[in-house]
């Protein structure tokens, strides 16, 4: 029984490799086999599961529908059973081999990347961490074990998600450097009307808080259009006459490209700037230095 249960266990970690690497090559190397081998306990998880859980697609690998189903229970098994056999929960973070990925806006990585992978070589080199962009659709990214950390403005529902907020965020306006719009007083009606709008939204809407603090004004602005991320708009931002929008923990990446920001003349509602996590990472210990880290960087700004 304890030879069954540990072969199970073995085979659960490298399910959970096979999942984050999506690569029997990449698996191979996390864990120290050779691809023949890793080949072959990629067969026993299927005939064990009777699926065929990563799947060639084109020239690499994808995971089966009920792969992605399973994918986030499997990493926090795994992380249980990691916990269980740790004394006092105490772990040597530098022997630590995890990938963390973190959900959020491009400024995110743009602004604390660097930092965060430095203080990861520093203390934990064995931990990847990999940036990705919100997606233009909702999605439980932490439930699925898609993410492992949302960072930036939260607007998740789920009811079990942890959300901590680390300070309130104010929205700035950000212009080209000489831009007219800098010269002189700035009153509501010249911040809507002396140059076009661009906005800022993963699902391409174009009209926000700023709109409904204008038409109470009975004011409006004229929107051309909007991008997807921060970064995109800086670069748009930075060869025309449009006025953008940028967080304060944008304004470094503003800064670097010469762009100006300024306070809007509207009353804005505040933006509570955080991040969240599944529960089932309460007691990872790596995680939880995660979790630090960021509070850390986001206290910071």
């Amino acid at each position: 029984m304890t030879q069954s249960m540990g072969l199970d266990l073995n085979l659960l970690v490298a399910l959970d490799v096979l999942l984050e690497e999506q690569s029997v090559q990449g698996a191979a190397h996390r864990l120290h086999l050779s691809e023949p081998a890793m080949s072959r306990t990629l067969g026993r998880i299927r005939k064990a599961l009777g699926d065929p859980i990563l799947v060639r697609a084109g020239r690499r690998m994808v995971p089966t529908p009920h792969a992605l189903a399973v994918r986030a229970e499997v990493s926090a098994v795994v992380e249980r059973a990691r916990a269980l056999f740790t004394p006092g929960r105490q772990i040597d973070l530098r022997t630590v081999s995890r990938t963390f990925t973190l959900l959020g806006h491009d400024a995110i990585a743009a602004t604390h990347g660097a930092a965060l992978f430095a203080r990861a070589a520093r203390e934990a080199p064995g931990i990847r961490l990999r940036f990705l962009s919100e997606s233009h659709v909702d999605a439980p990214f932490l439930r699925q074990g898609t993410a492992d950390l949302e960072v930036g403005v939260i607007d998740t529902v789920a009811p079990e998600v942890h959300v901590e907020t680390v300070y309130e965020e104010r929205m700035l306006g950000v212009v080209r450097r000489g831009h007219p719009l800098l010269d002189g007083e700035l009153t509501p009606a010249r911040f809507a009307g002396e140059a076009g709008h661009l906005i800022v939204s993963r699902r391409g809407r174009q009209r926000g808080p700023i709109d409904d603090a204008l038409a109470g004004l009975g004011l409006a602005r004229r929107v051309v259009g909007s991008v997807g991320t921060y970064p995109a708009s800086m670069f748009v931002l930075r060869e025309t006459d449009l006025i953008g929008l940028i967080t304060s923990y944008g304004r470094p990446m503003a800064d670097a490209l010469g762009l100006v920001t300024f306070e809007i003349p509207l009353s804005l509602p505040s933006v509570e700037v955080g991040f969240a996590w599944h529960p089932r990472h309460d007691a990872d210990p790596a995680h939880a230095w995660l979790r630090d880290c960021v509070r850390e960087l986001m206290i910071q700004m």
